[in-house]
């Protein structure tokens, strides 16, 4: 686990080095793309261009989207070659964005909270760290998720709940209310609480928003993804179901050892949220500086493990869907893709889940 000074260290940034819009809301929000676009490349063809996860869970790199032609995407390994072929000298500049890329290409997830871990990680600049929050869409969809996290602060506070918020915005709002006296009187309850400075409230406010928006984040995706995985089990007992499948040890086997692999990936990842959640609950019973830095440690600790799960549990459901969404595609050519590509890159699975940091606070 990264030390919590390190995880509270600026990512550097950096003057752009083009003209190249911003991510989009949805690249903004996304598991498995980075645009490039949110790191200073010299080369005009990289800060274009997108990283993705493919159905096996390796990062390429989209060169180029066009509704008609498709897309172009290319192992970060071979970029080299890839610009050789293009006509493009490979000079100190395109070596160095080259490296930088390869690198990329080893991240595990690239939504915004692992990646402020991960890039810090490896001295790797931005051009604007707006580029790491989520979009304001994504943050108004996680209201309700939130109001669970920020129901607590109010009570602490307040005394009582409160239905006037309907985001962490709408709460620091409270404390800029035009009546100065109940401003103070509620900054000076909360540092009291805290034991902390009234002047360290407003920054407080901030990181308890920041941190349990994560949660939200990835709740938010483990619920939608638990549906799915529902269906997918369908999808294998229909497979299993087959009597030529039945017959064949290998691809039945393969089928039943990952169905059970997802359901174990699944309970694992429920199991870590019941955590973060009790541990939440609990930071309420005796609030104050430190056990907030605790369970601030213990769930951005997690940044780079639940968000690499997800990630790759996503693109294996976004790549089932592509494929056999709508009832396409009988067992035989789901067996089919199951023995190709859609079993690969399970092992980035299992390793983070194996490398997962404990939750219990003592």
């Amino acid at each position: 686990m990264a030390s919590d000074e390190a995880q509270n260290a600026p990512v550097e940034v950096t003057a752009g080095a083009g003209t190249e819009p911003g991510p989009s809301d949805h690249d903004r929000d996304a598991l498995d793309v980075l645009p490039l676009s949110i790191v200073p490349f010299k080369t005009p063809a990289l800060r274009r261009a997108r990283m993705i996860k493919n159905a096996r869970l390796e990062s390429m790199v989209e060169m180029f989207r066009d509704e008609t032609a498709g897309s172009g995407h290319v192992a970060p390994q071979d970029l080299e070659r890839y610009f050789a072929e293009a006509g493009t000298e490979l000079d100190e500049d395109l070596e160095a964005d080259l490296a930088i890329v390869k690198r990329l290409g080893h991240l595990t997830s690239f939504d915004v909270y692992a990646l402020r871990i991960e890039l810090r990680r490896q001295e790797i600049p931005v051009n604007d760290v707006s580029a790491l929050r989520l979009s304001e869409e994504k943050n108004r969809e996680l209201t309700v998720y939130m109001k669970a996290f920020t129901r607590p602060l109010i009570q602490q506070i307040y005394g009582s709940e409160s239905s006037d918020f309907g985001s962490m915005e709408d709460l620091v709002a409270m404390f800029q209310s035009p009546d100065k006296d109940k401003v103070l009187m509620n900054i000076v309850k909360m540092a009291e609480k805290l034991q902390i400075q009234p002047g360290d409230v407003p920054t407080f406010l901030e990181e308890y928003g920041d941190v349990f928006l994560s949660l939200a984040f990835y709740r938010e995706i483990v619920d939608k993804l638990m549906v799915r995985l529902e269906k997918f089990g369908g999808d294998m007992e229909e497979i299993l179901s087959s009597q030529q499948i039945r017959n064949d040890p290998r691809i039945s086997d393969t089928c039943m050892n990952l169905d059970a692999k997802f359901g174990d990936i699944a309970g694992f990842i429920a199991g870590r949220f019941e955590s973060f959640e009790r541990n939440s609950e609990r930071l309420w019973e005796n609030i104050n500086a430190e056990s907030f830095r605790r369970t601030k440690e213990i769930i951005t600790g997690h940044y780079t493990t639940i968000g690499g799960m997800l990630c790759g549990l996503q693109v294996k459901m976004d790549a089932w869907k592509q494929r056999f969404g709508n009832g396409r595609g009988g067992p035989l050519s789901k067996a089919d893709f199951v023995m190709g590509d859609f079993r690969h890159g399970m092992d980035v699975i299992n390793r983070l889940q194996n490398n997962a940091p404990p939750v219990t606070i003592d």
